[in-house]
């Protein structure tokens, strides 16, 4: 088989431009992944039998496992790729979706909000959505969610599909369907199981091969003094190396947001939102084998996460240094230039010689096939349990084999893949990939953090504050975003300044849309009657009698775990102010 693979991809790339030439080793370790993961998926299709296996990996992760897996479903190609570029694009400050919007909301989730995820035994935040509030907040946020993920998905493709045409020269539309068929394959073979078991396996090669890029690119600088000072010379209007100090004012910074914007519209509303509510990270933390494990996850995720930026961030910022001709998408596309997306795939092409490119290339096709995973497993549980299954057992009345439900989400996953090719293109419209993902974050997770924030932690939360929160949430979102769209002058009133730019739009669009959320499901919870106590017995805080831990001793408690992992994020932001 690899006899046969070795030469299509060497004709590829002799009918094509490309940066690099592969070497014989090159495409021998790009074709043995790519057979790798695909027997990981047939071997995994005799142990997804029943729904519990397919959707939620039987229940049965370590929280080592399941920990690995949830930072690594979050470490796609577009976190490879869309991260480099806005590093470019918006210098250090990139770093803050990596600390201040991430590590703060994992530790959240580890220690208040898993324990009523995994109480509950809910297959998804919907489906947690419909235990506490009922069928019609669990159909909104699935079909919203499920709208998400098949534009990430796009996302991702897109992404893969670049990496391809600028390093191997490959045709852009030719790399998206070949990349995509190859992910939906393993994934209808070997379900959630599958696509953790790669994820793992994804998460330690692409450390391996997107750590190569850093470490040269700063001998080539001169270490991070070098750096800084080529970055000072080649845009000395702008400030790239500083986290905090900048951002007093819009004016400052290359991002045009201010502290207000990071701490609020990032920290605590999209950054909460995404790691609390996004069923694509979620599920991953369902898989554990039990509730320690369960928090567990999350703080070892975290403890991952911080140390991220040294092989994505990174590689942007040397980029200013050493490659400062990199311009927007649209300007690339009117002039024919190089974008500054693809800042990575130009990095692994400056620096890694035969062998070393290949594992680089295989770093990021991992990256892709992490990040397409996730969303396709995630919308086809969602799709499948929160979406047809209500709608089925409604007309059917009759309860049916849990192997149609099997059945069902295979063919979702094909679905989904389907759908979201097309919305691989709609990338290009974009300055850079990361304000496309914030825009969808601003208009879907914002909201949806509030409603179930609430209802996990409020008692008082009624069935239609959660469905009239949710919904004006939404729609505010979506609303504002299309009024700045019309009118660019209304800019300075939902970012609070003519200064802001896409990312900081995004931050305060986030912060509104949250804001509206829970005062209207405040609002109408007061004006309706909620549940009793009995009835929010384990889904609600001060309802629930949580298991306790006080037997361990305290290495092993979660708890420690946490403030080990909150004192190291505050001593890196301390580092780099």
């Amino acid at each position: 088989m690899i006899s046969q693979i070795i030469p299509c991809l060497t004709w590829l790339l002799a009918a094509s431009t490309s940066l690099v030439s592969l070497s014989w080793i090159d495409s021998l370790i790009i074709a043995i992944y790519f057979l790798f993961v695909l027997g990981i998926g047939y071997y995994l299709l005799r142990y997804t039998k029943t729904g519990d296996d397919f959707f939620l990996a039987g229940r049965k992760m370590t929280a080592w496992i399941a920990g690995l897996s949830f930072v690594a479903a979050n470490l796609g190609s577009l976190e490879l790729m869309g991260w480099a570029a806005s590093a470019y694009q918006y210098g250090i400050l990139a770093t803050h979706w990596y600390w201040i919007g991430a590590i703060p909301a994992m530790l959240f989730l580890a220690i208040v909000m898993m324990p009523f995820y995994y109480i509950s035994k809910t297959h998804s935040v919907p489906g947690y959505l419909k235990l506490r509030f009922g069928e019609s907040s669990s159909m909104l946020a699935a079909v919203t969610f499920g709208f998400m993920t098949v534009l990430m998905s796009g996302i991702n493709m897109y992404a893969m599909a670049l990496v391809m045409k600028v390093v191997l020269g490959w045709d852009i539309h030719f790399s998206i369907w070949v990349s995509s068929i190859t992910v939906m394959v393993y994934v209808v073979l070997g379900g959630l199981l599958s696509a953790i078991f790669n994820e793992v396996l994804q998460f330690m090669l692409i450390w391996l091969g997107a750590l190569l890029v850093p470490i040269l690119g700063l001998i080539e600088a001169g270490g991070w003094g070098g750096m800084v000072a080529k970055i000072h010379q080649n845009f000395p209007g702008g400030d790239y190396t500083h986290l905090w100090s900048t951002l007093g004012s819009f004016k400052d910074n290359p991002m045009g947001i201010n502290w207000v914007g990071i701490v609020f519209g990032l920290g605590a509303i999209i950054s909460f939102g995404y790691w609390t509510t996004d069923f694509l990270v979620v599920q991953r933390l369902l898989s554990a084998k039990d509730l320690r494990s369960a928090k567990m996850a999350p703080i070892i995720g975290a403890g991952f996460k911080m140390f991220v930026p040294f092989i994505v961030i990174l590689p942007g910022l040397l980029g200013l240094a050493v490659m400062p001709h990199l311009v927007s998408e649209q300007q690339a596309v009117a002039t024919g230039g190089q974008s500054y997306n693809e800042v990575l795939p130009l990095m692994l092409a400056r620096y890694l010689s035969p062998g070393l490119l290949g594992l680089g290339i295989t770093a990021l096709i991992a990256g892709f096939m992490s990040g397409m995973a996730g969303n396709v497993s995630a919308f086809a549980t969602v799709w499948t349990y929160d979406i047809y299954k209500p709608i089925h057992n409604k007309f059917k009345h009759t309860e049916v084999a849990d192997s149609h439900y099997v059945r069902i989400g295979r063919w979702t996953t094909i679905l989904g893949v389907i759908v979201s090719i097309g919305t691989a293109y709609l990338v290009q419209q974009f300055a850079s990939i990361m304000d496309y993902v914030q825009a969808l974050f601003s208009f879907f997770i914002a909201p949806l953090f509030g409603t179930v924030v609430l209802g996990m932690l409020w008692k008082r939360t009624t069935a239609a504050g959660g469905f009239w929160g949710l919904l004006a949430g939404i729609l505010s979102s979506v609303g504002m975003y299309i009024i700045v769209k019309v009118n660019p002058a209304m800019l300075k009133v939902f970012a609070l300044s003519s200064d802001a730019k896409d990312m900081a739009e995004n931050m305060y669009r986030a912060l509104w849309s949250w804001l509206i959320c829970v005062g209207v499901t405040v609002i109408v919870s007061y004006l309706t009657k909620p549940k009793t106590e009995a009835e929010l017995n384990g889904l609600v805080r001060g309802c629930t009698e949580l298991p306790s831990e006080g037997h361990l001793p305290l290495i092993k408690r979660p708890i420690f775990w946490a403030g080990v992992v909150l004192a190291v994020f505050i001593i890196l932001n301390i580092i780099f102010w």
